[in-house]
């Protein structure tokens, strides 16, 4: 009997082998595309049936790639030839929500907003908070340990798990961590599974922290620089000067105006965007152009415009926003920002959706390579100039945003095409390293995944890494589990 033939027989009508469902688990957010195609697609709705299936895989020797809502931006939740994709998208209930203690128990296809819309009348809520919480799910957060606008102050999604159910790879389920504020009973397996990216185990139920909502409302300031590198100095002066404001955003020339064409003009009224000043709206205007010209990513164009003025998006929450604010004022201002308050909570808000709009902004101009770097917050600016410097030397455009409350900069690639041109590789090989150099990281929310593999061990040293793989021997002895991705070999 077929393979396949076998797998339906196990698992029923839950196995799918249709062209159009194999050619989706070819793909995600990232923009590249497998070259090979999965066998099939398992769409999971419980947690035994998770189980059967990599009981099934490790039976025969199948390569089982885990994926719930497909929104990963480092290829990590990409079918590889041959294998079982296992989608627990369909694995979409909040099992609990425990007010009293502050927690909620989920199963891993629950959707970020989801989450919130459910836990609201019980005025709490969910820290972590990746642009894309509107459709990524929390199973996919943990495996990437996401991040997002709100890391600055209320941290990545690891502290925000406090216990995981984990599927083996030979079909064993495991429970880690506690329902407790405090525990600390052996090795943190809860912590560790969280950014694994699938290539431990598989998660199938989440308990995580929650929030009470935070009191009043946020204050926003919306703040221009005369460049990008003076922002990104800003950003870091406000940190230094001790503030922690819940969102800092960065928006470089380049990313504005493709935003700005993608939204149009009546986005931005009544928020300190529609008052540009003519410079700043001439620059942003030349870098559309440039940006536009730049299709092909061999065109000789410096489309990072340095030297124009850059956005810092700037929110406090908490009772203490309005003085936070009031205090932010002065360090901005000395920094050589120009700063405007928004006029209300609801342009604050509107602010924000402009910033989360940027990678639909940037997808509207071809296919593009997101990429995700973070570095020391007091070299950010060192950073900028560096991207300033690959955008000319390769005659690319590469619009960034960035977290700079933490450092988390989002350079971005766009191209024309089936596959990653090499000049954008190149480009974004001298970016890795780049970041490496100055103390950063290679990855700062989105995971190594298939496109960072090639660099992991340049950022963690040989004996580093040669730990983490025998770690992932020590859960996945045969190797089925996600093969090819995180590791290079």
């Amino acid at each position: 009997m077929a393979l396949i033939d076998l797998l339906r027989d196990a698992l029923g009508d839950i196995v799918l082998t249709d062209a159009a469902t194999i050619e989706s688990a070819r793909a995600d957010r990232s923009g590249f595309v497998a070259a090979e195609r999965a066998l099939a697609v398992v769409y999971a709705t419980s947690i035994d049936e998770v189980q059967a299936t990599l009981r099934f895989a490790t039976e025969h020797g199948i390569a089982v790639v885990p994926r719930g809502a497909g929104t990963g931006l480092a290829g990590g939740a990409i079918g590889s030839d041959g294998c079982i994709v296992l989608d627990v998208s369909r694995m979409d209930r909040v099992l609990e929500i425990d007010a009293e203690n502050e927690l909620a128990v989920v199963e891993p296809g629950v959707i970020n907003d989801a989450l919130n819309s459910a836990v609201l009348p019980h005025g709490l809520w969910f820290a972590p908070d990746p642009a894309s919480k509107a459709i990524s799910s929390i199973g996919g957060n943990i495996a990437t340990n996401a991040g997002g606008l709100l890391c600055a102050k209320y941290g990545v999604t690891r502290e925000a798990v406090l216990g995981l159910a984990v599927v083996l790879a030979d079909g064993r389920l495991i429970r880690t961590g506690h329902r407790t504020v405090k525990g600390v009973t052996g090795y943190d397996l809860t912590a560790l599974f969280t950014g694994s990216e699938g290539t431990l185990g598989v998660i199938v139920e989440a308990t995580v922290r929650l929030r009470p909502i935070p009191e009043g409302e946020p204050v926003t300031l919306g703040v221009f620089f005369g460049d990008v590198a003076a922002a990104a100095g800003g950003a870091a002066s406000v940190t230094a000067a001790r503030l922690r404001p819940a969102v800092m955003e960065l928006i470089d020339p380049v990313a504005l105006a493709m935003i700005r064409a993608h939204l149009g003009e009546g986005a931005f009224v009544g928020t300190p965007l529609e008052a540009t000043a003519a410079a700043t709206a001439a620059a942003a205007t030349t870098a559309a152009v440039r940006t536009a010209a730049s299709s092909s990513p061999t065109t000789p164009d410096r489309a990072t415009d340095a030297a124009a003025p850059a956005f810092l998006l700037v929110q406090f929450d908490g009772t203490a926003a309005a003085a936070e604010a009031a205090s932010a004022l002065p360090v901005l201002e000395a920094a050589g920002g120009e700063a405007r308050l928004a006029p209300d909570a609801a342009a604050g808000e509107r602010l924000l959706a402009i910033r989360r709009s940027f990678h639909a902004a940037v997808a509207a101009g071809g296919e593009v390579l997101i990429e995700d770097v973070s570095v020391p917050r007091s070299r950010m600016s060192d950073m900028f100039r560096e991207i300033a410097r690959i955008s000319e030397r390769h005659g690319l455009a590469i619009p960034t945003v960035a977290h700079a409350g933490d450092g988390n900069l989002h350079p971005n690639f766009v191209y024309t095409g089936d596959s990653v041109p090499d000049a954008v590789w190149a480009a974004a090989d001298e970016l890795f390293r780049t970041a490496l150099e100055l103390g950063g990281t290679l990855t700062g929310e989105h995971g190594v995944g298939l496109l960072k593999r090639r660099w992991l061990a340049a950022e963690l040293g040989d004996d580093s890494y040669e730990l983490q793989r025998a770690v992932k021997h020590v859960f996945d002895p045969q190797g089925i589990l996600n093969p090819g991705k995180v590791f290079a070999d």
